[in-house]
């Protein structure tokens, strides 16, 4: 058993209109923000009999559903679990 985890955010250049609005309730707070990016992050215990093949099937998780490949980059992390 693994547990990936997946973090799924814009490519540079793209729209994030969740971190705008966060931006400007944080600058309303006077808080000294430049700039906020919004990304997600999932954790899926995955079950697999080597890492190889969990990191294969995370990826395909990714390019099938977690991420549009137009608009997301992803990275992931695999931990063995018990």
């Amino acid at each position: 058993m693994y547990l990936a985890k997946v973090e799924v955010k814009l490519k540079p250049g793209h729209s994030d209109p969740e971190g705008e609005t966060t931006k400007a309730l944080l600058k309303e707070l006077n808080y000294p923000v430049e700039s906020v990016r919004v990304s997600k992050l999932y954790e899926i215990k995955v079950e697999a009999s080597s890492i190889r093949e969990a990191e294969e099937i995370v990826e395909e998780m990714c390019r099938r559903l977690l991420a549009n490949p137009v608009k997301d980059d992803y990275t992931f992390k695999l931990e063995e679990v018990k």
